[in-house]
């Protein structure tokens, strides 16, 4: 369907790549916790630090004390970590940190009686969910892991959840420094070293990629990641891969890909099939129906959780980062994506894509309509609170 309508804001792709970054995909905890620990131990004047979900298990303690040891050799630590993420987190360990001079910013308390904060269903309904670690401003790291033992590996006792996450070493990491330095400056704190990040010799053998870094945020750049996306699937030409552990997209997404799939773009996308948010996994098989109608394939990952948030198009576009196709992500959050335009990393991730899908079931349209009239009913109900999940 060559003449098929594209909505006018999403006619071009816009943004700025930043070129001559190295740039690592990492699969996985097994992969990611080793470069990050290895980075915050080789930091020499800063730790960024913002994570949605640090917690005080074995996985969180090892960075806890990788950071105190940065602190005994005179690197600036800083620290955000999300209230709600990390509910369960023992409080003491960051006591520890800020007793050894890192500073410590509790995003958005739940417990807002701590401090002196005006109290709101809206400001607490506003979470920090973005994973990035920034050393020395010039190596950076984000995608869907958080510091705690479900990312790491099962041999290691923990749960092996499914994720990804990227290494950037380049001046594109000045966009992760940018996403913690306005969160960080919304806030009555210390004032931080502005550090920059200088341009990568690059190895033998190795190639300087095009990054850009998107950052969602409140007011003018509320839709930024939504609007990149949304413009690429309709740009889509061959195919569109996504992994997306809540995925509850709303009309605007959800038209791009039924529009892409019935032009015949290969369209697939890979969710849990067991959430450990339950509510969020029946709201998104509410569409199921609609999306198989239009040829979108759907896939169930059935080996523990899956929590990627990671896509490619066209096996020249590829992205990942914190960006859940939900509401909360959609409106509320402050998230992070990396993308990179290249065709050799796109290409990495679409096998990383290919391989989650032989752990994956195929959702068949005949399943979905013959499904039970309570199970419709769950899933109708969880959809109309999409809002609050």
């Amino acid at each position: 369907m060559e003449n098929q309508y594209v909505p006018l804001r999403f006619r071009k792709v816009h943004g700025r790549f930043v070129p001559g970054n190295a740039v690592r995909f990492l699969r996985d905890g097994r992969e990611a916790f080793p470069p990050m620990l290895e980075a915050i131990a080789q930091a020499r004047r800063q730790v960024l630090l913002e994570m949605y979900w640090f917690g005080s298990d074995a996985v969180g303690r090892r960075f806890t004390e990788e950071l105190l040891r940065a602190r005994q050799r005179g690197v600036e630590v800083a620290v955000i970590y999300d209230s709600v993420g990390s509910i369960g987190a023992d409080q003491a360990m960051f006591t520890e940190l800020q007793a050894a001079g890192a500073h410590v910013l509790e995003y958005n308390p739940v417990a807002p009686w701590r401090r002196k904060v005006r109290v709101s269903f809206s400001r607490l309904s506003r979470r920090d969910h973005r994973k990035i670690l920034v050393v020395d401003g010039n190596v950076g790291f984000t995608g869907g892991i958080n510091l705690a033992s479900q990312w790491a590996p099962l041999e290691e006792g923990g749960e092996g959840w499914r994720d990804d996450m990227m290494r950037i070493e380049g001046r594109a990491v000045n966009g992760l420094s940018h996403c913690f330095h306005r969160a960080w400056r919304r806030h009555s704190l210390p004032r931080l070293l502005h550090l920059h990040a200088a341009q990568p010799v690059a190895a033998s053998g190795e190639r300087l990629l095009p990054v850009r870094i998107l950052g969602e945020r409140y007011f003018r750049h509320r839709h930024e990641i939504a609007r990149d996306y949304v413009s690429r699937v309709y740009a889509a030409k061959k195919s569109v891969y996504i992994a997306n552990s809540y995925f509850v997209p709303d009309g605007t997404v959800r038209r791009a890909l039924m529009r892409a799939a019935s032009r015949g773009v290969d369209v697939r996308v890979i969710v849990p099939a067991h959430s450990d948010v339950e509510a969020v996994k029946y709201a998104g098989r509410a569409q199921y129906q609609r999306l198989l109608e239009a040829g979108v394939r759907i896939y169930e990952w059935q080996e523990g959780m899956f929590h990627a948030k990671t896509a490619a198009i066209d096996s020249q576009w590829c992205t990942t980062g914190t960006f859940n196709f939900d509401y909360m992500s959609l409106r509320n959050n402050l998230e992070v994506n990396a993308s990179v335009l290249d065709e050799e990393l796109a290409t990495e991730v679409v096998a990383s894509f290919r391989e989650d899908l032989k752990s994956s079931h195929e959702v068949e349209l005949k399943n979905v309509v013959a499904r039970s009239l309570s199970d419709r009913l769950i899933e109708n109900t969880f959809y109309r609170l999409r809002k609050f999940l």
